[in-house]
C-alpha cells in the first residue's frame, strides 16, 4: 500500500504542514532556475512572466504556511511579497493590452544601430 511508504507522520495533519512547507519553498525557489534558463537563452538579464507566477504561488503557499505556524515575520514577508508580485503580473497583462498589433508602425523596434547605440 502506498501509505506503507511514507514515513510514520507526515500523514498527519503537522507532517502535512511541513510537506507544503517544504513543496512551496521549491515552487518559489525554482523561479530563480526559470529566470536563469530564460536569461541563458537570450543571452541577456530577462525576467519571464512565469518568474512572477511561480513568485505568487510559492509566496501564497508560504504564506498558508506562515499563517499555520503564526510567525508574524514569515506572515509579513510573505504578503507584502504577494502585493509585488500581483502588481507585476497587472502591469505584464497590462502592457499586452495596450500594446498595439504587431507589424504596425508603432511596434516596430528599431535595432540598437539604427537609434546610434552600439
Amino acid at each position: 500500500m502506498i501509505a506503507d511508504l511514507i514515513p510514520q507522520g507526515w500523514l498527519s495533519p503537522s507532517g502535512l504542514w511541513l510537506a507544503l512547507g517544504f513543496f512551496a519553498q521549491l515552487v518559489f525557489a525554482s523561479r530563480f532556475v526559470v529566470q536563469w534558463i530564460a536569461s541563458e537563452r537570450a543571452k541577456a538579464s530577462v525576467m519571464p512572466v512565469a518568474f512572477w507566477y511561480l513568485s505568487l504561488g510559492g509566496a501564497l503557499m508560504l504564506l498558508a504556511y506562515a499563517i499555520h505556524r503564526r510567525d508574524p515575520v514569515f506572515i509579513l514577508g510573505q504578503s507584502t511579497g504577494t502585493f509585488i508580485y500581483l502588481r507585476n503580473l497587472y502591469l505584464i497583462r497590462r502592457a499586452k493590452h495596450n500594446a498595439p498589433p504587431l507589424g504596425t508602425p508603432e511596434r516596430i523596434t528599431p535595432f540598437p544601430r539604427d537609434r546610434g547605440e552600439r
